[in-house]
């Protein structure tokens, strides 16, 4: 039996997806800079996903530019920000996401700003007053960029909440929001921020694709230079197949979202559950309530502490995380872990699920635990 529980590192493409990247490459292939018929003819595709991002998160289609990936997305933001709004200081948490912590050390290793980092407590949260403590405290241009979910142990940030902190304090507030684009609502309008990064990959689109929201008033300085696509921001012929794949997938995920979400939770609370039952010593990680339906970060007690516990379960053919996936594919010690002063002598698995996962699949999934901790 093969199950895959690692969606928070990618999801599977649907078939829709497939079929509509299929026909497109079939039928359009024209350069979308070119004035030709053909060349309009792609141009419309593309500004057409462009206008369906906006009216999900209720933004301006002008607001949206295309990038690769939600790392490219980040470090666009995080990189061409200092210089054109003159930001002196950059605040982010100590667990944010590869792309954000190490770009910020970089920035901060060539002088650029001066890099404020806000601790977590044992359940990943930030909390708001050492924000705000922050803010209050430092002169210059501010720039607070917090992730609303943690991709490791899932748990959630209060995006409104730190967007009226921003606001109070003249601080530009971005999110990496990568992992909840397509799986909640997000109001731009309803928010105060500035920039927001989402990833096709993570909803069921294709990789190779994704995006940021600016809004209008934060302009950013071009990150790639060239022929002057998507608004003189990114230069570069776009990828019209993986755009309209990406379009195709956030549809269908809004068109579902409910529906999605109320399936992923039942599976989520089985293996919780089943867990509780069937393996002594059980804990979980960051915040149950307030965190991403899709993941289940698990502690497991120190007799599952192997190197090979990984690779055990991958030889039963259960794919799944020892963290995130996003970090050259090896293992190593978490410094979200860390920071939340996970206990070194037990070992954690990200089960991360989409609404393909089945009850049945985790019943097999806790028979395997079962024969690994009798061993």
């Amino acid at each position: 039996m093969n199950i895959y529980l690692d969606n928070a590192a990618t999801t599977p493409l649907l078939s829709e997806v497939i079929d509509i990247m299929y026909e497109t490459s079939k039928t359009t292939f024209g350069n979308p800079s070119s004035i030709h018929s053909f060349g309009r003819k792609a141009k419309s595709k593309i500004e057409k996903t462009r206008k369906l991002i906006a009216k999900y998160i209720n933004a301006d289609s002008s607001e949206i530019i295309f990038t690769s990936c939600g790392t490219e997305s980040n470090n666009m933001v995080l990189k061409t920000s200092i210089d054109k709004h003159n930001i002196r200081h950059l605040i982010i948490s100590e667990i944010e996401h590869p792309c954000v912590l190490n770009t910020a050390l970089e920035l901060e290793k060539l002088g650029k700003i001066k890099l404020h980092i806000i601790s977590v407590d044992n359940k990943a949260r930030i909390q708001l007053n050492d924000l705000e403590n922050v803010l209050q405290n430092i002169k210059g241009n501010k720039l607070v960029s917090l992730m609303h979910a943690n991709n490791e142990i899932g748990t959630m940030m209060n995006l409104k909440k730190i967007g009226e902190i921003c606001k109070n304090h003249n601080a530009l507030f971005h999110s990496d929001t990568v992992q909840t684009i397509a799986h909640f609502p997000i109001d731009v309008k309803d928010i105060n921020i500035n920039f927001l990064a989402g990833s096709a990959h993570k909803f069921h689109g294709p990789k190779g694709v994704g995006f940021i929201f600016m809004r209008k008033d934060s302009k950013l300085d071009a990150f790639i230079h060239g022929g002057g696509q998507e608004k003189k921001y990114r230069s570069g012929t776009e990828n019209l197949i993986s755009i309209v794949g990406l379009g195709k997938a956030l549809e269908l995920a809004y068109e579902n979202m409910e529906q999605r979400k109320q399936h992923i939770l039942e599976i989520k609370n089985y293996l919780k559950k089943r867990l509780e039952e069937e393996i002594e010593g059980i804990a979980f990680n960051g915040h149950l309530i307030n965190s991403l339906y899709t993941v289940l970060s698990v502690s497991f007690p120190k007799r599952f502490t192997s190197d090979m516990f990984l690779f055990s379960l991958d030889i039963e053919g259960i794919a799944c995380s020892g963290g995130s996936a996003c970090s050259s594919g090896a293992q190593k010690a978490s410094y979200v872990l860390q920071a939340i002063k996970h206990p070194k002598d037990r070992q954690t698995i990200r089960f991360s699920f989409s609404h393909f996962n089945t009850k049945q699949e985790i019943d097999y999934l806790i028979e395997v635990l079962k024969k690994i901790d009798s061993k």
